[in-house]
């Protein structure tokens, strides 16, 4: 399948559409801290998965309810925290371009509903669907999330471009069954060096 032949399009959000990767890192180091855990090997997992699957790789000791309280603390240290979150480069552009081709386009993130719109309020983004870890039982690398986005825009998502910038959302999108581009030199149907490039290639298929 070409870029051509897409007829919608899935993005993530941290990394991809939205630029929180300075809050991400500031919010988690602040949570690992909290609870005792070093900093590096919390960064070293936490972009792009939920977080309780972080939380529980960390602190496999806590139980249910204090695993929740763990998951609600980094909650509430992010959403406090917007204040560097930008669109990425080409975001704004592209989401623009595609909504001028009447080509349906959505956002399914590992981030809760309250976070992830804090942070698409905060850069400008509107998604029409937007599919969070809220709407799903097995967040990302488990394609539910991109087969829900891909139903509710009423596009088949073996004819939907994923657009990650991480291996295990990528992982997700592949196993959607969608075509896949990747950011951040993660091997992907369509390497992009930003979302500029993506919007190149959309205008040279039309």
């Amino acid at each position: 399948m070409e870029i051509r032949d897409i007829r919608a399009v899935l993005f993530d959000m941290d990394g991809t559409l939205v630029d929180s990767d300075a809050v991400v890192d500031r919010s988690w180091s602040r949570w690992a801290t909290e609870y005792g855990v070093p900093a590096a090997d919390v960064l070293a997992i936490a972009h792009g998965n939920p977080a309780e699957a972080t939380i529980t790789r960390m602190r496999p000791d806590l139980s249910p309810a204090e695993r929740a309280a763990a998951v609600a603390r980094v909650l509430d240290i992010e959403c406090d925290d917007v204040s560097d979150v930008v669109a990425t480069p080409g975001a704004l552009e592209l989401t623009a371009l595609l909504d001028e081709m009447s080509l349906p386009w959505a956002v399914y993130t590992s981030a809760s509903t309250r976070l992830a719109k804090v942070r698409l309020d905060a850069v400008g983004i509107s998604p029409s669907i937007l599919v969070t870890l809220d709407d799903v039982k097995r967040g990302k690398p488990d394609p539910e999330g991109y087969l829900r986005a891909a139903e509710l825009l009423g596009v088949p998502a073996v004819q939907c471009l994923v657009v990650e910038d991480t291996v295990v959302g990528l992982t997700a999108g592949r196993a959607s069954g969608a075509l896949t581009a990747g950011l951040k030199g993660i091997a992907a149907d369509i390497e992009l060096a930003d979302l500029h490039q993506l919007g190149g290639l959309f205008k040279g298929s039309q």
